[in-house]
């Protein structure tokens, strides 16, 4: 194909092996999918109808909740959908969206990753201006900048990848529409016009990088100057699911997009797209109910109200 104007569709190819193989990716992303919609929708539900979570930190994460239910529903139904009923096209409008959507939402969930941590360190370190610093319309503000942060960036990522000319067909070995697999498929010479993009994108990343970094460096010089051991384990209960949450999000995207192309493969970049793509929405619910005891209990005083007779 001699551009991208000729291009209809793109065809996923991922899974496409045998049809064993596409019956059990879809029955376990079926269980995968089925898990980040339970326990995200009951973080959600649990925070918007229990007046006492109505605080900075659970607004956060109802936002947090709500940006990993769209990024899991953007590519796993379709992907779904193409295994079981045993078809690799998606249209090039529907690829584009994907690209777009997909990246929106996890631009925006790294942004609000940010702020979550900021959130943390005044609640530990600046504790007697939580209120004022973390005011309702500035939580709001917060939210919204990270919401509209996450859309610029997929807006121009999205226009710059489908405005390049592509040249080496409409195959991509990915089981949804990925960036770097469509940049694959571009000529070697418009590759470059990604290039500023990519810079941009990664000067971001780092900013936000270091604000976290820092911003728990401060936050556990301060815990550990607790006195009491029981003040300690009630500070970093607060701080360790978030502080794993971040860590499993940037260690399974750095990995994506910047591992080097010597080690690239079908195979693996498959693997490492499932783990940072699909692991997280679905391991964030589980990971912060964990170590939050007020959480699990707000959640479980509302399933004894709904079966209760």
């Amino acid at each position: 194909m001699s551009n991208s104007s000729s291009i209809t569709q793109f065809l996923l190819l991922a899974f496409r092996d045998t049809r064993e193989l596409q019956l059990l990716h879809f029955w376990l992303f079926l269980g995968i999918y089925l898990a980040a919609l339970l326990g995200n929708g009951l973080i959600i539900t649990t925070i918007a109808c229990d007046q006492h979570l109505h605080t900075p930190m659970y607004f956060f994460l109802l936002n947090l909740s709500l940006l990993d239910l769209g990024s899991i529903s953007t590519i796993v139904p379709k992907s779904m959908a193409n295994s079981l009923w045993d078809t690799r096209a998606i249209s090039y409008m529907g690829c584009a969206a994907q690209v777009f959507l997909f990246f929106f939402f996890i631009s925006a969930e790294y942004c609000l990753l940010t702020v979550m941590s900021y959130d943390r360190y005044v609640a530990i370190c600046k504790p007697l201006h939580y209120g004022t610093l973390l005011g309702s319309r500035a939580c709001v503000h917060m939210a919204a900048a990270a919401w509209a942060t996450g859309f610029l960036n997929a807006l121009l990522h999205t226009a710059n990848t489908f405005s390049l000319p592509l040249c080496k067909g409409n195959a991509l070995d990915q089981f949804f529409c990925e960036i770097p697999q469509i940049l694959k498929l571009s000529c070697s010479d418009a590759y470059l016009r990604e290039l500023g993009l990519v810079i941009f994108g990664a000067s971001v990343f780092f900013v936000c990088f270091v604000f976290i970094v820092l911003s728990y460096v401060q936050i556990f010089r301060a815990v550990l100057r607790i006195p009491s051991e029981e003040g300690r384990h009630k500070a970093f209960s607060t701080c360790l699911p978030h502080l794993a949450v971040v860590s499993l999000f940037i260690s399974t995207g750095m990995f994506a997009y910047f591992k080097p192309p010597s080690i690239s493969s079908p195979s693996l970049d498959l693997v490492v797209s499932v783990l940072y793509s699909v692991l997280p929405p679905t391991l964030n619910p589980l990971i912060y109910s964990m170590r939050n005891q007020e959480l699990k209990d707000t959640l479980r005083r509302l399933m004894t109200g709904c079966f209760q007779p």
